[in-house]
């Protein structure tokens, strides 16, 4: 099973991937945790020059393609294989990342972002996504419990940004079967039984 996990940044989905790791391992399965970017040696090295804030000049095009790039390497390098092996797979963040932000969020081309996404994760469409939706104004809020000098240059973004990435996950889960949506605003233990819950399911059907 491939289980990914999206949202808005600070939405809490590194802890609800981390209960549902704990919660399938004691299960007894095979559980791979990935984040994205990332996850394997050169998808690290990328993700390094993406999240640089330093790096102020990079066109939204780079951006893209890098996050592209580094999403094939892993794919090929271990989602795949992993799945081939009938072990769990689950990602922190994956291709609906980049249809959201890159292009609701950027404003680039959605059929050319959507058709490079299909390029880049060829048969690794997850099973199952979670979008932890939580509302602008609570991405402010949590984002001011976090020094400046730890955010990234992503989680630097403005309002209008996050409005936008928020419309185009709201769009996605319409669309899309395998996205489930949970309100990021309930208590973390709420949302985990109620990830649980979905999980377990799967699972015996």
């Amino acid at each position: 099973m491939f289980i990914t996990f999206e949202g808005l940044d600070f939405c809490g989905k590194s802890t609800q991937v981390k209960l549902l790791q704990e919660y399938l391992e004691n299960l007894g399965k095979v559980v791979n945790l990935i984040r994205e970017p990332g996850g394997v040696k050169i998808s690290e090295k990328i993700r390094n020059i993406l999240l640089d804030k330093t790096n102020e000049e990079m066109s939204f095009e780079t951006e893209l393609l890098l996050f592209s790039a580094s999403r094939a390497q892993l794919v090929r390098e271990m989602i795949i294989p992993k799945l081939e092996n009938n072990e769990i797979v689950i990602s922190d963040r994956f291709h609906d990342s980049s249809i959201a932000y890159q292009g609701f969020g950027r404003g680039i081309n959605a059929e050319f972002v959507i058709n490079l996404q299909k390029f880049a994760i060829g048969s690794a469409i997850p099973d199952l996504t979670f979008f932890i939706d939580i509302p602008v104004e609570e991405v402010l809020n949590r984002k001011s419990n976090v020094a400046k000098a730890d955010l990234d240059r992503i989680e630097v973004s403005k309002n209008d940004f996050y409005e936008k990435v928020r419309d185009g996950y709201k769009i996605l889960a319409d669309k899309e079967e395998r996205f489930v949506v949970l309100d990021g605003t309930n208590s973390i233990e709420a949302i985990h039984n109620e990830i649980k819950s979905i999980v377990k399911k799967m699972l015996e059907g």
